[in-house]
């Protein structure tokens, strides 16, 4: 029933890190996964640390000596004061981390290439009119490659120059003990969950993280030019459940150990048969339901379960109460009258998002995903970052916003009557 990850190891397999999954996929991008661009990226450990640390800083520096400094073949990162003075930090191999970049770009600094993820999308067209607001060089994550395998998270990431450049514009400062520190334009925002990524999870504070990887409450607005409060008892130390919004797109860090305690998608396969094996019936056609198998999980089958959302009762798909004056959006219940969305279930078949291994018996509302209760109750529950400043819950299955008094709805199938 559980990921086998951590049982019948060959010598040779990498030691994994974790993964970062993209909220807003169902198991794949809508054309399928490419090379670095795909919904769900492993972080195993390097044959060869590339990891690296602040070592020599250069303060007054004119802007020739600073450009000399960053041509050097080794990292730096330039925080521009004025235009006449640029402070360089010279950053050196590291031989106990490796280091893993988050971006938009496509160069080859960057390990995982992340784009806009626009809600419900079913093709990667929809996602490419939206000006992105996902920086090119996002984040950078550092992880120790000796037990525990400690993964902190970073703002900004080296281009291909290997430099992080803090324009004039930028927000950043000297801190106590002389070191400079600074924040990403739209800024990179990380939240912890109290009580870890499980059934008694609760949705922690987000916060702010800084190109040193020091912890911030958050701006006033997104990319405002003046920092929150530093958070002195909060470190940038991901854990299992952590999530990671870029602005346009957010991540969710799973352990190594998390995901062996994750259903698989054997598990979720299994749960799918064992409520298509129930027979499920649609109570005014009396046909038999049956949810789609998970490759085919964009397209609506003739079986297809369908529900309303205003009661959580399931049937197949009829015409039944589709009252003209209520544009066909809202439709009423052939079994208790009440009105509202009438819509396709669809199958959660990424198992990453599943804080517990419990069957399939409540829905997203209004789109139609299926998953356990705890599920729907703990991602019902999250404030996710949308645009600049506001937040709202959104289904982690496909980024919609939730609907309706609690964000999700109990389902009711009628059995056969035989």
């Amino acid at each position: 029933m559980f990921s086998p990850d951590q049982e019948n190891h060959p010598a040779k397999a990498p030691v994994k890190y974790g993964e970062l999954i993209v909220l807003g996929y169902n198991g794949s991008l809508p054309n399928g996964d490419r090379g670095r661009r795909k919904s769900r990226f492993a972080l195993l450990k390097r044959l060869k640390a590339n990891g690296v640390k602040p070592s020599t800083v250069h303060i007054a520096c004119t802007p020739q000596a600073a450009k000399a400094i960053s041509n050097k073949d080794q990292h730096s990162i330039s925080y521009t004061l004025s235009r006449a003075q640029t402070v360089v930090v010279e950053y050196t191999h590291d031989s106990n981390t490796d280091m893993f970049q988050i971006g938009r770009s496509t160069e080859s600094p960057i390990d995982f290439v992340v784009t806009d993820t626009v809600p419900g999308s079913q093709s990667n067209s929809d996602t490419q009119s939206v000006q992105s607001t996902i920086s090119r060089f996002a984040c950078r994550i550092i992880c120790e490659r000796n037990p525990p395998f400690t993964a902190r998270i970073y703002a900004a990431g080296f281009d291909s120059s290997k430099n992080i450049f803090l324009g004039e514009k930028a927000a950043k400062w000297k801190t106590l003990d002389g070191q400079m520190d600074g924040l990403t334009t739209n800024g990179v925002l990380v939240m912890h969950p109290r009580n870890g990524f499980t059934e008694d999870s609760k949705p922690g504070v987000w916060r702010e993280i800084s190109v040193c990887g020091n912890v911030f409450s958050l701006r006033e607005t997104r990319s405002a030019q003046q920092r929150g409060k530093m958070v002195e008892n909060e470190s940038n130390e991901l854990q299992d459940g952590s999530l990671i919004d870029l602005c346009g797109a957010t991540l969710l860090w799973r352990t190594a150990e998390g995901l062996s305690r994750t259903p698989t998608v054997k598990h979720l396969e299994a749960l799918r048969q064992e409520i298509n094996a129930a027979r499920p019936q649609c109570p005014v056609g009396f046909n038999t339901l049956a949810f789609p198998s998970m490759k085919r999980k964009d397209v609506v089958d003739e079986k297809q379960p369908w529900v309303y959302l205003s009661c959580g009762h399931v049937h197949g798909y009829h015409n039944w109460g589709n009252k003209e004056e209520r544009d066909g959006k809202d439709r009423e219940c052939p079994m208790c009258r009440s009105v509202g969305p009438y819509v396709p279930l669809w199958l959660g078949c990424e198992a990453g998002f599943y804080v517990d291994a419990g069957p399939p018996t409540h829905a997203f509302s209004p789109c139609g995903h299926v998953c356990s209760e705890k599920t729907t109750s703990y991602w019902s529950q999250i404030p996710l970052p949308h645009g600049t400043h506001t937040f709202h819950a959104a289904c982690p299955f496909c980024a919609h916003q939730l609907a309706g008094e609690q964000g999700y709805i109990r389902l009711i199938f009628q059995g056969p009557l035989d």
